[in-house]
């Protein structure tokens, strides 16, 4: 009876080691969409297989904790150009990672786009998966928030808190500017993701977002969703005061629908803009949306901005929220939309 019960005790401790290693060891976190994430108290070592989210982790100073990543040199050569390291991680093609070799890799914590097929087979290896989604500048505010609590540095989340007191600056400041226009003052902008073949972004986007923020109406808010295929006589038929070009979308003049599309009076009269890319560009799902507001608020309400130093102000984000000192030269070229040279 004597040796059972010792045994017993034994057991006991033993359970309430591990219990009590494992709660030392591990958080529980909140991903984008409502998951309950355990995670090590300690990740440096993680997986991101959502483009976007790269921009964010090194907003928080957490660009080296990737060394699993779906970006590359050759698309995102200003991402590389400010945060190096990622020429030392592993890249894939595509968005799907391999469950083993993430687990060779030492990885601690996957992050992926909301709905991600591969979610099930990277759990089921044991690897935490955090589901990073937002439509809106509000809902960037608390995805940086759950990547840094997620990273549980407290200078992640010293970071991201200024980061959205920036960004909540600056949307402050573009309201006021903008806050007195009429429907009939703010032009009708048409934001092209791609020429090749001819796609837009519609309502419910972080685009859709940013378009009114700066003064603007969405020419595509009757379709839902980003890079969707329209017709050029769509377009046509849409007839935008200005239209924006992703930095990646193509030449206008050279599209499959040039005979068309030359035909707007936003081409006639030369309101066809290209949109400024660096870490990501700046028009999609990536931090830069600070910067994206003031830039497009002035393309749209150049009178009212006149007094905005872009490239000063791009040289002052990047020091501040990715470490790195620009030239002017640099700025320039990102609000350009072009590559470092």
């Amino acid at each position: 009876m004597k040796v059972k019960l010792q045994w017993w005790v034994a057991l006991v401790a033993a359970v309430s080691f591990v219990a009590m290693a494992s709660t030392e060891t591990s958080r529980t976190v909140v991903d984008d969409v409502g998951n309950t994430v355990i995670v090590p108290t300690h990740v440096t070592r993680v997986a991101d297989a959502w483009f976007a989210h790269a921009s964010l982790m090194m907003t928080l100073g957490e660009g080296r904790s990737m060394v699993d990543s779906v970006n590359h040199a050759k698309s995102r050569p200003w991402m590389f150009t400010l945060q190096p390291s990622l020429y030392q991680a592993r890249a894939v093609q595509g968005m799907r990672f391999n469950a083993e070799t993430l687990l060779n890799d030492g990885v601690q914590l996957v992050f992926v786009a909301a709905g991600d097929p591969q979610v099930a087979a990277l759990q089921r290896v044991g690897l935490p998966v955090m589901q990073m989604h937002f439509t809106t500048l509000n809902g960037l505010k608390q995805t940086l928030l759950n990547t840094a609590q997620a990273m549980g540095t407290p200078s992640a989340m010293t970071r991201a808190k200024l980061y959205n007191q920036y960004l909540d600056r600056q949307l402050s400041r573009i309201h006021a500017i903008t806050a007195g226009l009429t429907e009939n003052q703010k032009p009708l902008v048409l934001h092209i993701s791609s020429l090749h073949p001819l796609k837009v972004d519609g309502r419910d986007t972080l685009i859709n977002d940013w378009i009114q923020i700066a003064g603007g109406r969405n020419a595509a808010k009757s379709i839902k969703g980003n890079m969707q295929a329209v017709s050029a006589e769509q377009v046509l038929a849409w007839q935008p005061d200005i239209i924006i070009l992703a930095a990646d979308a193509g030449d206008i003049h050279d599209a499959p629908d040039a005979a068309v599309l030359q035909v707007l009076n936003a081409v006639q009269d030369g309101k066809v803009v290209r949109n400024p890319s660096g870490v990501f560009p700046w028009d999609r799902y990536g931090t830069e949306s600070a910067l994206q507001i003031q830039w497009a608020a002035q393309q749209l309400h150049p009178e009212r901005l006149k007094q905005d130093d872009m490239v000063l102000i791009t040289q002052r984000f990047y020091r501040q929220f990715f470490d790195y000192s620009l030239s002017s030269q640099q700025a320039s070229l990102i609000l350009q939309g072009l590559a470092p040279q």
